[in-house]
């Protein structure tokens, strides 16, 4: 025999799944960030010679990360700003004048006037919509990521995180996204702006980033409030 739920527990249910998931939030950074480097393969013996054609960009080259393992440092320089304004306008008139000299009596005294004759009609309706919203976002630093995959075209997919702690407070930073090793510049360096696919997150643990955080409550009567 079935056995029917009070409304009550099915809303406290659902209540709590809700707050069971805003209270960790999704990361927007879903691929691994580190790798392990892999076993290099000895195509040929070493003859003894200077010249090794394994190893002879090294000779010529600087350094740069090209194999899966290597840490490449990325100097995060993002500063987006948007600027969206809307300027609407509407104005409408109108004139009726009503003639006649038709008598009424038992007309209400103003509808009388009007069916009569007696009155002009003038309308006007004006309207004018303004709104402009402004968004500024600056991100600057710098984090080591790590060369996680090499793509048949050579880009090479980096991903990276780092964490400072500092009186209890925890700031966690992580990157990942897809380079091509030519933009690499001197230092094994290379701009957030020349990363594709970039994610860049930055999330606060503590005291401070509680009390910058919406309480649960509030958080599930505004998801669940009609109004």
């Amino acid at each position: 025999m079935f056995r029917l739920i009070p409304l009550r527990s099915l809303l406290a249910g659902w209540l709590l799944l809700h707050l069971a998931a805003c209270v960790a939030p999704q990361s927007i950074v879903t691929q691994p960030v580190s790798a392990r480097p892999q076993q290099n393969v000895l195509t040929q013996a070493n003859n003894g010679a200077i010249f090794q054609s394994g190893t002879a960009k090294l000779l010529f080259e600087e350094p740069v990360a090209r194999r899966i393992g290597d840490i490449l440092i990325i100097a995060i320089e993002e500063n987006l700003s948007a600027v969206n304004s809307a300027n609407s306008g509407a104005n409408r008139s109108g004139t009726l004048s009503l003639g006649g000299t038709t008598s009424l009596p038992y007309m209400p005294g103003v509808i009388e006037k009007l069916l009569s004759g007696q009155a002009d009609v003038t309308s006007a309706n004006t309207f004018a919509g303004k709104g402009q919203t402004n968004s500024s976002n600056t991100f600057k630093g710098t984090i080591a990521v790590t060369v996680v995959d090499v793509l048949a075209n050579g880009n090479l997919v980096l991903g990276g995180e780092k964490q400072i702690a500092v009186n209890g407070q925890t700031s966690l930073i992580r990157f990942s996204g897809i380079v091509n090793p030519n933009d690499i510049r001197a230092g094994n360096t290379i701009s957030s702006t020349r990363v594709a696919d970039a994610r860049i997150e930055q999330v606060g643990q503590g005291a401070i980033a509680d009390a910058n955080t919406m309480g649960w409550m509030q958080r599930a009567f505004m998801t669940i409030w009609p109004f």
